[in-house]
């Protein structure tokens, strides 16, 4: 358990760091099936890059596709203070970029 008290869960064979996340995936997968989103992408990277210098990387819980436009996920039970601050440096260097929270 977490310092946060979500507990691991696996699915597919893919081990989760929550209940809540695998929830979601479940409800992806349901998703692409239906054609209603493609190409989901678990952990997708970012990196954050500014003048030139590596500042931090930030991963996401999942990257997907609608018809019009790429959907970027992060289920949080906890906003930390770290989290707020990577969803923000990666929001300005990726302008194209949204990140949508899932409770």
């Amino acid at each position: 358990m977490s310092k946060y008290k979500a507990v691991k869960t696996t699915i597919d064979g893919i081990t989760f760091d929550s209940k809540a996340e695998g929830r979601r995936y479940a409800e992806l997968k349901l998703l692409e099936r239906a054609g209603e989103i493609r190409q989901l992408e678990l952990q997708p990277r970012y990196s954050i890059v500014i003048n030139g210098r590596h500042i931090c990387n930030y991963h996401a819980d999942f990257r997907y596709f609608t018809a019009e436009q790429s959907i970027v996920e992060d289920v949080k039970g906890v906003r930390t203070p770290v989290y707020r601050l990577k969803k923000k440096l990666v929001e300005a260097v990726y302008p194209g970029i949204k990140i949508v929270e899932v409770t």
